[in-house]
């Protein structure tokens, strides 16, 4: 058990207020414009504030699994932006209706990089851990790394490993065959209709929110999943020696 003193650092995290649920149930009732201009004062003071907090807590934690884990308290760092991308899409509403937090490992651009990622959307949350899309290069690299005769049985492995905990799922299935040139079988071959590779675990909001617990509640549930995690970093890491 983490003393409380180790938990909380230096941010003074204590939990996300009833007011962050709050505002996320009532953004989804009136996603517009004009009411998040109204509200945009409650905003900082119950959601962003405290995020933070939160991410300076939940990185030094972190860094116990992945000591150069990277926590940046910024939106556009580890803060996800609250604006919809509504360029491409028919759901024209503005702002996103949940908080997403990612830690990432790694140089380059944050989503090039496995992390652990945090998500409040009432009425639950999730965790998750790995990366969601490949990017061409990443996937390419993933695809060689599992046909490398001794890194493609570890990842392997670290997926079984993930998936033998209760409530927690492996996704990024999305390939029907496999793909050209590459030949496979069991697990490896199922691998590779991937696009991506993460574990996750999905739950109703938590007491733990709403206090100082909700980062240990969080590094436990990371804990089960950086496994894979930390095969993806091990991977991007070793890069040529997979082409």
């Amino acid at each position: 058990m983490l003393s409380k003193d180790m938990v909380n650092g230096m941010s003074g995290f204590r939990g996300f207020p009833k007011e962050s649920v709050e505002f996320y149930v009532e953004l989804a009732k009136n996603n517009n414009k004009a009411w998040f201009s109204e509200h945009k004062s409650a905003f900082e003071k119950s959601v962003m504030d405290p995020a933070k907090d939160f991410v300076y807590s939940m990185g030094n934690l972190l860094k116990k699994l992945s000591p150069n884990v990277i926590a940046d308290p910024r939106v556009n760092g580890s803060i996800f932006r609250p604006y919809r991308d509504t360029r491409f899409s028919n759901d024209k509403t503005p702002y996103k209706t949940h908080l997403g937090i990612f830690f990432w490992e790694g140089k380059g651009p944050k989503m090039e990089c496995s992390g652990y990622y945090f998500h409040l959307e009432p009425p639950t949350i999730f965790l998750a851990a790995g990366m969601h899309c490949f990017s061409r290069s990443r996937l390419e690299l993933y695809r060689n790394s599992l046909a490398d005769s001794e890194f493609g049985p570890e990842m392997v492995k670290a997926v079984e490993r993930v998936s033998k905990n209760s409530g927690y799922s492996v996704g990024g299935k999305h390939y029907k065959k496999l793909p050209r040139g590459y030949t496979a079988d069991g697990k490896a071959a199922e691998l590779l209709l991937h696009n991506g590779l993460y574990a996750m675990t999905e739950s109703d909001i938590p007491a733990e929110l709403y206090s100082e617990d909700l980062l240990e509640y969080c590094l436990a549930g990371f804990k089960k999943m950086s496994p894979i995690h930390q095969r993806l970093t091990e991977m991007i890491n070793r890069g040529a020696a997979f082409g």
